[in-house]
């Protein structure tokens, strides 16, 4: 059971290092960047010599090259802002001493996010079960932009580790990535012909808040909570009308 790390990183030298040491027990590290103009390149070649650059074309198109350049027949995919837990990892090495042939298409992994200094319980954010370990002959990258995700056509099961998420820093930060998410949402449905009206901007947001904060029971995780539901409000909001700009334009 040969696997293989696969990360995709654009400016990402405050987490390389600490992302590499968490992932140092894989077979191989690739790393993807897309012309990086910090010391993130640097560093990552501190720990592996497969670091390519990529022109960005989309999450999917960057993933699918990382995918390409492993040579594992296993890949397990990590983000540069998650780490791995101990329990995870001691859960992965047991994997390698059991029949392969028993093995499903691929492995979910829960994933615990920090936001402001507070590790989420709710509001949609964990267990936020994520697909992350899988095999790669069977594998295929799907989903709207910019949130698509590796797939397997077979049986999928459930690790008990955890993957650890120190997500946006502060609200400025959630702004600009809510911000830059939302203009590839929308684009990739301008171009499969989706569009956009006043009453689709306004139910579909005030949808998202109540989903996250009532029915995903985002109260319970206080302010940080009512914080989460009206940024993914206004993502939605944002998404939709940016649609409809481009469906004016057109």
């Amino acid at each position: 059971m040969k696997i293989s790390a696969c990360i995709i990183v654009y400016n990402e030298e405050q987490n390389i290092r600490g992302l590499c040491e968490t992932v140092a027990w894989a077979d191989e590290i690739v790393i993807v960047d897309s012309d990086s103009s910090d010391k993130t390149v640097e560093i990552a070649r501190e720990y592996t010599d497969k670091v390519y650059n990529r022109e960005f074309l989309g999450f999917k198109d960057k993933h699918e090259f990382a995918d390409s350049k492993a040579t594992g027949d296993w890949i397990f995919w990590i983000d540069a802002d998650e780490r791995v837990t101990n329990d995870l990892e001691a859960e992965i090495a047991a994997l390698r001493t059991k029949n392969h042939a028993e093995f499903p298409d691929g492995f979910r992994i829960a994933r615990r996010t920090e936001y402001l200094g507070k590790w989420i319980r709710y509001s949609g954010w964990y267990p936020d079960y994520q697909m992350r370990l899988y095999r790669k002959d069977l594998s295929f990258w799907d989903g709207v932009a910019p949130h698509q995700t590796a797939r397997v056509p077979g049986r999928v099961e459930t690790l008990k580790g955890e993957l650890l998420h120190y997500t946006k820093q502060d609200l400025s930060e959630h702004h600009q990535v809510t911000e830059h998410y939302a203009t590839l949402a929308a684009q990739h449905l301008f171009e499969k012909g989706t569009t956009a009206n006043a009453s689709k901007i306004f139910i579909s947001t005030a949808a998202a808040f109540l989903r996250t904060f009532i029915v995903k029971q985002g109260f319970r995780d206080g302010i940080h909570g009512l914080i989460i539901a009206f940024f993914t409000a206004y993502g939605v909001f944002l998404k939709y009308a940016k649609l409809w700009e481009l469906g004016r334009s057109k």
